[in-house]
């Protein structure tokens, strides 16, 4: 396999594995719930009747959410916890039935334990809070249910894969950028100018560069012809020409072509646009990045 493609795997490796440790650092956690039934409290039919208990329960019962996070009903629950009440009040959650009287109280806690005991602690402290006094009361059903949500290891394993996979396609587009060197470009631009033989990339700064054109002009038996292919580059094709020799051996028909091109080019338009532009005779020998 190439090294690349080791690279990418082994950074989704890493990075799947970052997202399980994360998961599994988190801890346990455990939620218990408990339902709450409204019940009509027996009395006068005159005072209590159904349309009362009806109107009661419908103002009252939304007033659980606030009332099973208030200080005076998590007190003693935090403090058997170890915990304070503000941290106690956002492990709690109240959910409401519509159209039922019920509602279905849940306490987060590290253990099961302690998320059953704080549910059945605070359901019972809603209870004495007489919500619904006198038309209807609060009575507890059943007793807490308890489920572990966190970890939840096929999520978190799930997150994992697509973390992994994202990580290390990147790391293979960062790569492969990286690995696309200008002179890659280059040849790509000739590619698109029609240009299928290979081709001398020379960067300007080469100290020995007149002698390497004068080699590949001397290879081509014909006279070098320097071009630049932005406005801007115009005299440096101009200096270049003057270092290289007017005739090299027995010239041959057309120009050997030096193409003088901007090192930060980008995809390079302007030398694919020229090279197009060549006579048929013309033969692109190397190209200097400037």
């Amino acid at each position: 396999m190439k090294r690349p493609l080791l690279i990418s795997l082994g950074v989704a490796l890493l990075v799947a594995l970052a997202v399980l440790i994360a998961v599994e650092v988190g801890g346990e956690e455990h939620e218990s719930r408990v339902g709450l039934l409204a019940v009509a409290t027996a009395g006068d039919p005159a005072q209590l009747g159904q349309a009362q208990y009806g109107e009661v329960v419908a103002l009252a019962l939304p007033a659980l959410v606030e009332v099973s996070r208030s200080p005076s009903v998590l007190r003693g629950p935090a403090e058997e916890l170890g915990t304070t009440i503000d941290d106690l009040a956002r492990r709690v959650s109240v959910e409401l039935v519509p159209a039922s009287g019920l509602a279905r109280l849940s306490v987060r806690a590290p253990t099961a334990d302690q998320a059953a005991q704080a549910a059945t602690r605070i359901a019972q402290a809603v209870v004495d809070a007489d919500l619904l006094t006198p038309a209807a009361r609060l009575r507890i059903l059943d007793r807490p249910e308890t489920t572990r949500i966190a970890p939840d290891r096929p999520l978190a394993s799930g997150l994992a894969l697509v973390a992994g996979v994202i990580a290390g396609l990147a790391a293979y587009a960062v790569g492969h950028l990286r690995r696309t060197r200008p002179g890659d470009q280059v040849r790509a631009a000739l590619t698109a100018g029609g240009v299928r033989h290979p081709v001398a990339v020379l960067p300007d700064d080469d100290p020995g560069l007149a002698q390497r054109l004068t080699v590949l002009c001397e290879a081509s038996a014909r006279p070098a012809r320097v071009v630049a292919v932005v406005p801007e580059l115009t005299e440096r094709a101009e200096a270049l020409a003057a270092e290289l020799p007017d005739k090299t051996g027995e010239p041959g028909d057309g120009d050997a072509v030096i193409a003088v091109v901007r090192a930060g080019g980008g995809r390079h338009e302007e030398l694919a646009t020229v090279v197009g532009a060549l006579p048929v005779s013309a033969t692109v020998v190397a190209v200097v990045l400037c």
